[in-house]
């Protein structure tokens, strides 16, 4: 029997791609057991509708922005994020769902909790919610939340007492790729060098952090042969301000768009510098160190999570990337630092998360 799975998620340039690009990585391991992927989203400015299909799943638009976002609810802190109120939204998604009764349903959206699932529950025989935050209730089978210094007892009140909880980052959502290369680039960094920097702040950047790095770069002392790699969104809404200051700078800098292969770039890369997302697993499967940019709010945690472990070291405020990679690049003990960071990093995560999360997803259906 073909396992039937919806994904209830959005892409914007407010919300970023992260969400979507998560879901899509569990979408393909589904796809690879049987199972039929169906995407519901809205499409956002810098949705990911057409790449959704474009990977072989099933992708249906909601309707565009409804409400003007100073009109809506604030029901979460997130709610601006939907376009629309929860429950406009749930009886929209029922809609697209009809009659039909998928096996699970997945909810990834900051924007959506307790009263929208319960109202999606007669359309799904198993619930499952992907969340960073823990700041909401749900009505879910299972949950995930892969953040470094999280805790079951987080959901505790939040989630039904007989929900299953994947908590931490040996549940983060990454693509195999990233386990596959685990053993050589930690190999590679055995001898720690400084020739490829790698800047990545997620697929939209929408207040240009990626400009601002590269400013703060042109005011180090860089080593004469350090090459540097941009990684944008297609969808950036800076991409061509980046592409024009690449040419600008010192050193060599690549600016590359939207790319398939960011576990071989990661793996040959000798430092990262890059928001406090999701790329944040990656890096830390593949044993890269980072230094993190926090760029909302909710990474802070996260972002701190990492430097309590050594795992990573972050700058707070996007003002101060300047003086603090000044200082970062300047520093006499910058190879042994970059040594610890990396060995630290790889620690965090072995890169199996979605193995894991699929033993539990497909447990009553094999």
């Amino acid at each position: 029997m073909m396992l039937r799975v919806a994904f209830r998620t959005d892409a914007s340039v407010q919300i970023g791609t992260g969400h979507v690009m998560r879901c899509l990585t569990l979408a393909d391991a589904l796809r690879e057991r049987g199972a039929e992927c169906r995407f519901i989203c809205r499409p956002h400015a810098g949705n990911l509708l057409e790449l959704i299909r474009q990977r072989g799943h099933i992708a249906v638009p909601l309707p565009a922005l409804e409400v003007p976002v100073e009109q809506l609810p604030a029901t979460t802190a997130h709610s601006a994020w939907l376009g629309t109120d929860w429950a406009h939204d749930a009886q929209q998604t029922l809609k697209v769902l009809s009659d039909d009764v998928v096996d699970w349903l997945i909810v990834d959206h900051y924007a959506l909790e307790q009263g929208w699932e319960q109202t999606l529950r007669p359309s799904c025989r198993r619930m499952m919610v992907i969340d960073d935050l823990a700041d909401r209730h749900h009505d879910c089978d299972l949950l995930v939340d892969q953040n470094l210094g999280r805790e079951a007892e987080d959901y505790t009140g939040l989630i039904p007492a007989q929900a299953t909880c994947l908590i931490g980052p040996r549940y983060a959502l990454l693509r195999p790729e990233f386990a596959q290369l685990r053993g050589a680039s930690l190999a590679r960094r055995h001898s720690v060098e400084m020739k490829q920097l790698l800047i990545t702040m997620g697929g939209v950047d929408k207040d240009n952090a990626t400009g601002l790095v590269l400013q703060a770069l042109e005011a180090c002392a860089l080593p004469q042969d350090l090459r540097i790699t941009v990684v944008m969104g297609p969808y950036a809404p800076w991409l061509q301000d980046v592409q024009a200051h690449a040419q600008r700078m010192p050193r060599t800098t690549q600016v590359l768009v939207g790319v398939s292969d960011m576990a071989r770039l990661m793996a040959e890369s000798d430092l990262a510098i890059g928001a406090a997302g999701g790329t944040a697993w990656e890096r830390c499967c593949l044993g890269l160190p980072s230094v993190v940019l926090v760029l909302a709010e909710n990474q802070l945690a996260g972002a701190e999570a990492f430097k309590a472990q050594g795992a990573a070291v972050y700058v707070q405020n996007i003002a101060d990337v300047e003086s603090y990679l000044r200082g970062f690049f300047a520093s006499d003990d910058l190879f042994e630092l970059l040594g610890r960071l990396g060995r630290a990093a790889a620690m965090v995560t072995d890169g199996q998360g979605i193995p894991r999360i699929m033993t539990e997803i497909l447990g009553t259906y094999e």
